[in-house]
């Protein structure tokens, strides 16, 4: 009854589950969309084709082995693309996406049985994500969606001062609203901007004579 499950098949589905928790784990502990369960099931199914692919052909000596195998990859493109998804004038989930089809291909190379290139795969991922993520927020390259406020006691020409400043740096705003407060004149946008545009940005709002702030868009999904 058991003859197609032995312990070398075993063997590559734990590992594939392994190293797929492990790089969903990081992806959980960011808070980034697809994180652990996500990342498992994608290494180990696709290891499973994979391995379905190989066994099959052996087995019964008909068959292209790369078939099953080479319909994983359109496959992960489909749940990457719903992995990417716009917000409040952003585009986010990119990273997610290719950690998916990276870890897709992780999880084909166990079903391969090319195990050690599986486990040098997944540090190598590991590691880019984590050591390149670190020097990208101390560097402040990561870019973010921030909300602009800036309030003067007149409104005169600050809504076309602040616009010019925005289009000086090269940013694209959305949700621009301007609004008359108890404060004075308010001019409010959104940006996405790394932290030198962000500091660059505010530096030449005070000198417009008025109070700028910035604060972090709060994401409004979550996958």
């Amino acid at each position: 009854m058991f003859y197609d499950l032995n312990l070398y098949i075993i063997g590559k589905l734990l590992l594939a589950a392994v190293l797929g928790g492990l790089v969903g784990l990081e992806r959980e502990l960011s808070h980034k969309p697809a994180g652990l369960r996500t990342n498992l099931l994608i290494c180990l199914g696709a290891a499973l084709f994979t391995i379905i692919s190989t066994e099959t052909t052996r087995h019964f000596g008909v068959g292209d082995p790369a078939r099953i195998a080479a319909q994983i990859i359109p496959g992960i493109g489909f749940i990457g693309a719903g992995v990417v998804i716009r917000e409040r004038g952003a585009i986010i989930g990119i990273t997610s996406a290719a950690t998916i089809f990276m870890v897709a291909s992780i999880g084909m190379a166990v079903g391969s049985g090319m195990v050690v290139t599986s486990i040098f795969s997944a540090l190598l991922l590991l590691g880019s994500l984590v050591m390149l993520g670190n020097i990208e927020q101390r560097l402040g390259l990561h870019a973010r969606m921030m909300n602009f406020r800036v309030l003067a006691p007149e409104p005169g020409t600050l809504e076309a001062r602040v616009r010019q400043v925005v289009d000086d740096i090269g940013l694209q705003p959305s949700h621009w609203r301007t609004a008359q407060t108890d404060r004075g004149f308010l001019v409010e946008f959104n940006a996405e901007v790394t932290l030198p545009q962000e500091q660059e940005l505010l530096k030449h709002l005070q000198l417009l004579h008025a109070h700028a702030e910035a604060r972090p868009v709060a994401p409004v999904t979550s996958l």
